[in-house]
């Protein structure tokens, strides 16, 4: 069994680091970095989906497998046309643009190299739904289906504040101000943490005694939060809103959580 969990990251890597290949080729052609993040939303649900259906013993996908493929493909579906919708009406991710802009004449080549990073970095991912599809028993337990409302109330929530963000920014008496309303009072981010949210359904999964391969499956939120708040989300995000915004960011940052949905405080630096 350990060889094949072998081969199987062996795969996933291998198809993960080809589609960010992809990923840095459109950027290149189009000039457009908001394309990245779609390639790499629809990357890990296709292989994380393929991962989840690879036949156990020669057999067909029982009903487990099926269920978390469905899992990671509504993921999917729901942030990469969400990140599509919003790369269309951009020329270029201001995030990104940044990062070109410091590497100077080095920028197309740092940029493979950062896409190959970010492609080895989800490999906890894809393998978390390959860990948690083939759980032993073929049976789907009470904390399978926990595993499903974990991950729709990630979803929902998600999409909940970006209805929330579109909504503020599209009312022109907010222009120039910070969002600040429904879930954004609560969290500078709420996002991003229903976006962590969601990679906790599957160590709810494949978390049981006997099973110690489902220890793997932590990995997915441990890493989703490491990039999310400390690397690609958070940190280049908050430069590019106090740039924008200035003291009026500064004094939502004093009030607000970075991540976490907490009570909003003042005169507190979350």
């Amino acid at each position: 069994m350990t060889v094949l969990y072998l081969e199987a990251l062996v795969v996933i890597a291998l198809s993960l680091s080809i589609l960010m290949t992809l990923a840095w080729v459109v950027q290149q052609r189009t000039g457009n970095s908001g394309w990245v993040d779609t390639i790499w939303t629809f990357s890990v649900g296709l292989v994380g989906a393929g991962s989840a259906l690879w036949p156990i013993a020669g057999a067909a996908p029982n009903a487990r497998q099926w269920l978390v493929a469905a899992l990671v493909t509504v993921w999917s579906l729901r942030l990469g046309l969400h990140i599509a919708a919003r790369s269309a009406g951009i020329t270029d991710d201001p995030r990104y643009a940044d990062f070109a802009r410091k590497w100077g004449v080095n920028s197309a080549r740092r940029m493979f190299v950062f896409l190959q990073n970010q492609a080895f970095g989800s490999i906890p991912l894809a393998f978390a739904i390959f860990v948690a599809a083939r759980f032993p028993n073929a049976e789907l337990r009470a904390q399978d289906y926990l595993g499903v409302l974990i991950l729709f109330a990630g979803i929902a929530g998600e999409a909940l504040a970006d209805a929330q963000l579109k909504a503020f920014r599209t009312d022109p008496a907010n222009k120039g101000r910070v969002c600040d309303v429904g879930l954004w009072r609560w969290s500078r981010h709420p996002n991003y943490f229903f976006e962590w949210f969601c990679w906790l359904a599957y160590p709810v999964i494949a978390l049981a005694p006997g099973y110690p391969w489902g220890l793997a499956t932590l990995l997915a939120p441990a890493f989703m939060y490491w990039i999310l708040v400390h690397v690609t989300g958070i940190p280049p995000l908050e430069q590019q809103m106090l740039r924008s915004r200035g003291e009026r960011y500064r004094e939502y940052q004093s009030r607000t959580s970075a991540f976490f949905p907490l009570p909003p405080q003042k005169g507190v630096i979350s």
